[in-house]
């Protein structure tokens, strides 16, 4: 698989500020700070920023990075965009007959379902239809994607978060089940024949809990009809049980489900399904129309719809480079979208499918912030609330319920096995809205890093950190190839140690030669910080100029400087950054 790579370096004049409550909190989790990237500030641009730890640091971003795709698609698109889907005709429609075949072309609606069915067929009755003499076409080209049921991320393939995308959606590729024992039924919720069910319960006169309680379920895909198997003992007195799973394509789902609800209608259906795309000679029926993109990318933030995210995802990459939509497409149009509105500013970014179901999709925790402040600026509340909301819905519903942050956080959060993220908006009781990224990448991350990110959002909502100062970041940017600026391990240099510079500077930097700066403090750095950094060898000046700045070095060697600054990063400061004004 090809992954998208984008670099945006930036050079960052501050060293990690971590306020001590947060410290305190980091202790309490256990969690390494390595593992743990922060960067909280004032909403906005210029805002003051209250803590920084590891934001440069690239990390999985799980489902957090849905509101690149998202916010992405609102610049695109608007709030008020709508998928389409086209119904075409050939032939002529006389007295109720069609002499020819509909037509139905998809756009990647994910929205498209049942309830959507029932005005696409009151729409097609209001026509003067009651007959189709020809087939069912359906033109699902818009995406380019293959024809995989499920992405496999997992060990549950069949699950709804695993399916994959199509230009033909229906029911978000889900297959529906009905089980119920008190009646002894079970029947497909919407009469698809493109699968069949083999039942194997046996009821029991037992109450209706534990290993009675549910049914053993196996999907067989080695023909090419899948099979639904269900096994197993179910008490009789259980009530109804839905089985949903990924078994089948979305078009043959959505052509049964349509031609039964035709001909439920009294519409006759003579032909079959096809697939090919839309003939030139067609002619245009009707359009049906989605919900409006604001309550669409709500659901895929809210309840973190991983499906929802590869549609708008692809969309996208069809509206800026053309149909037929490809990942290829769709991973350069985020990165265009955003950048031109400047949106990405400094950090770092790897692309992959745009739901986060993925361990190559990178990024830190710099370009997050970039990206949340860029859509408070331009759609402000509105956007938020797109965003779960604390002890309100989404995916923290039950997270804040009855916390102090209850109604003051709007987060998208992103869950892995090891992953734990949240990033959006707090606002304290004072009303001061803050920009908030929270990334957990450890195996520690499940349960402490929730609770590591609850603390810090409620101590947050608590005004706490109004009270205290902390250091303002100025930043220079300065692109820098990534081809330098990450070298192989082997390539890092081991310097001798050199002469280190115990006393405080205040004379002026030599900068016709290179240094890298380290740190930057209101006070005088403490000696075993300093020591930290002359137990591996590097030389290093402390210089005061209205602050005190800790700069390695000197070096002439530009490429030498660069091995030397990742074995800096790695070891003592991954914010570290090459001084050459």
């Amino acid at each position: 698989m090809r992954i998208f790579f984008i670099y945006i370096v930036a050079s960052l004049w501050i060293f990690a500020t971590i306020p001590s409550q947060i410290n305190q909190f980091i202790e309490q989790s256990g969690i390494s700070k390595d593992d743990i990237s922060i960067y909280i500030k004032e909403a906005g641009r210029g805002g003051k920023t209250i803590a920084l730890l590891n934001s440069n640091k690239m990390r999985t971003p799980a489902s957090v990075i849905k509101v690149l795709s998202t916010y992405s698609s609102v610049l695109k698109l608007g709030f008020d965009y709508r998928w389409k889907t086209n119904f075409y005709t050939t032939g002529n429609l006389t007295h109720g007959v069609l002499h020819g075949d509909l037509i139905v072309k998809g756009f990647g609606d994910p929205t498209l379902n049942d309830k959507s069915l029932r005005e696409i067929i009151s729409k097609i009755k209001a026509k003067g239809m009651d007959t189709i003499k020809g087939d069912i076409i359906i033109d699902r080209s818009y995406f380019n994607v293959g024809n995989k049921d499920s992405s496999h991320f997992d060990n549950h393939p069949c699950s709804a978060y695993n399916a994959m995308p199509d230009a033909m959606m229906f029911n978000e590729r889900i297959s529906k089940v009905c089980i119920e024992p008190r009646k002894n039924s079970v029947y497909k919720k919407y009469g698809d024949d493109s699968y069949k069910v083999i039942n194997q319960l046996q009821l029991v006169n037992r109450a209706c809990r534990g290993r009675y309680s549910w049914v053993n379920v196996k999907v067989d895909k080695s023909d090419t009809r899948p099979t639904l198997l269900l096994k197993g003992q179910i008490s009789r007195y259980c009530s109804k049980r839905d089985v949903c799973k990924v078994i089948t394509k979305p078009y043959k789902t959505f052509y049964y489900a349509l031609k039964n609800g035709l001909e439920k209608n009294g519409i006759e259906v003579k032909g079959t399904l096809r697939l090919r795309k839309v003939p030139y000679y067609a002619n245009k029926f009707f359009t049906y129309y989605s919900k409006s993109l604001e309550k669409i990318i709500s659901k895929t933030t809210k309840k973190s719809n991983n499906l929802y995210a590869r549609h708008i995802f692809l969309l996208l990459g069809a509206k800026v480079y053309g149909a037929p939509a490809t990942l290829q497409k769709s991973r350069k149009a985020v990165v265009k979208i955003l950048s031109s509105r400047g949106a990405l500013g400094r950090g770092m970014l790897k692309i992959d499918n745009g739901c986060g179901l993925s361990r190559v999709a990178k990024l830190n925790a710099t370009l997050l912030v970039n990206v949340l402040d860029s859509a408070y600026i331009h759609y402000g509340q509105r956007w938020m609330n797109t965003l779960a909301i604390a002890g309100v819905d989404g995916t923290i519903k039950r997270r804040f319920q009855g916390t102090v942050a209850h109604n003051r956080a709007w987060m998208k959060t992103g869950t892995l096995k090891h992953v734990k993220n949240i990033a959006g908006y707090v606002k304290n009781r004072a009303g001061k809205l803050y920009t908030v990224v929270i990334l957990v990448n450890s195996k520690r991350a499940k349960y402490h890093g929730a609770k590591l990110q609850n603390d810090i959002i409620k101590w947050l909502v608590s005004g706490t950190s109004s009270r205290t100062s902390y250091v303002k970041p100025t930043f220079k940017i300065k692109p820098v190839s990534h081809r330098n600026s990450t070298p192989h391990r082997k390539q890092i240099l081991h310097t001798k140690p050199k002469r280190v510079v115990k006393h405080i500077d205040t004379t002026p930097i030599n900068y016709k030669k290179y240094y890298i700066q380290v740190g930057s403090f209101g006070s005088k750095p403490n000696s075993k910080y300093l020591h930290n950094i002359s137990s591996l060898g590097l030389p290093y000046r402390v210089v005061f100029h209205n602050r005190y700045r800790v700069y390695i070095g000197p070096y002439r060697n530009k490429a030498k400087l660069h091995r030397i600054l990742q074995k800096v990063r790695n070891r003592l400061n991954s914010e570290a950054f090459i001084n050459s004004l």
